[in-house]
C-alpha cells in the first residue's frame, strides 16, 4: 500500500440553499440537497503533504461535480483539476489520492470513491485559489470562479462528510458560483451556500 498523507485547507460551494441540508446540522443527520439535483464545486489547499517520497505541500485541487438524489446509488459525476505548478509526479500522486485509488481516507471523506461514479476529466490548471475564512476565493483560468461572502452558520454546529464531521467547520454563503467546462458543467449560481473547513487524511485512515 502506498503511503499518503494530505492536510490544509478546504472549501466548497453548491447549488444548495445554505445551511446545506446534505451537512450534519447540530449532529443531526443531513438528507436531500435542495433541488434533488447538486451541482458544486470542492477546493482544497495542500499545506503539508507527502505520498511515497513526492512532496505535495503547497498545491491545489479542486472538483466540480454533480449528483442526483433520485438516481439509483446517486452516483457522481466530476471533473477534476489538478495544479499546474505540480510536476507529473505530483500530479499523478494527487489524482491517485483524490480519486480513491489510494484508499485510506478517501474511502471514508469523498462520495465519488465509494460509489460507482464517473470521472468526466482530469484537467491540470492554472488554480487561483485564496482560503480566507468567509473571504474564500477561487478561479480556474475561465472555467471556474466561485466568492464567498460570510457566515452562514447561525449559531449552529455544521459538519461535513469531506473535511470530516469531527472537524470544526462552518457554513457561508456564495457570493458566486460559476462553472464553464463540459456538459452538465454549465451553470451559474448566486446566493447559494459553502462550507469551509481544515482536513487532514492519510493512507492509515480506512474507515
Amino acid at each position: 500500500m502506498t503511503e499518503w498523507s494530505l492536510r490544509g485547507s478546504y472549501f466548497e460551494s453548491c447549488n444548495c440553499d445554505a445551511i446545506c441540508p446534505c451537512r450534519r446540522i447540530d449532529g443531526r443527520a443531513g438528507g436531500r440537497s435542495t433541488h434533488g439535483v447538486c451541482m458544486g464545486l470542492l477546493s482544497w489547499v495542500v499545506a503539508q503533504g507527502n505520498a511515497a517520497g513526492v512532496e505535495l505541500g503547497g498545491l491545489a485541487v479542486a472538483i466540480v461535480c454533480r449528483y442526483d438524489d433520485d438516481e439509483v446509488g446517486s452516483p457522481w459525476s466530476f471533473v477534476l483539476y489538478l495544479d499546474k505548478r505540480g510536476d507529473v509526479r505530483q500530479r499523478q500522486a494527487l489524482e491517485d489520492i483524490f480519486v480513491g485509488r489510494l484508499g485510506g481516507s478517501a474511502l471514508v471523506h469523498f462520495p465519488w470513491a465509494w460509489k460507482p461514479s464517473y470521472l468526466i476529466a482530469v484537467r491540470p490548471a492554472q488554480i487561483e485559489v485564496d482560503h480566507t475564512p468567509r473571504r474564500q476565493r477561487l478561479r480556474i483560468g475561465k472555467r471556474v470562479e466561485v466568492r464567498i461572502s460570510g457566515s452562514a452558520s447561525e449559531g449552529h454546529e455544521v459538519t461535513c462528510v469531506i473535511p470530516g464531521h469531527e472537524r470544526t467547520g462552518e457554513e457561508l454563503h456564495a457570493e458566486l458560483l460559476r462553472v464553464d467546462d463540459v456538459a452538465p458543467f454549465k451553470y451559474e449560481y448566486r446566493g447559494v451556500c459553502g462550507y469551509g473547513s481544515d482536513f487532514d487524511y492519510s493512507s492509515e485512515e480506512q474507515g
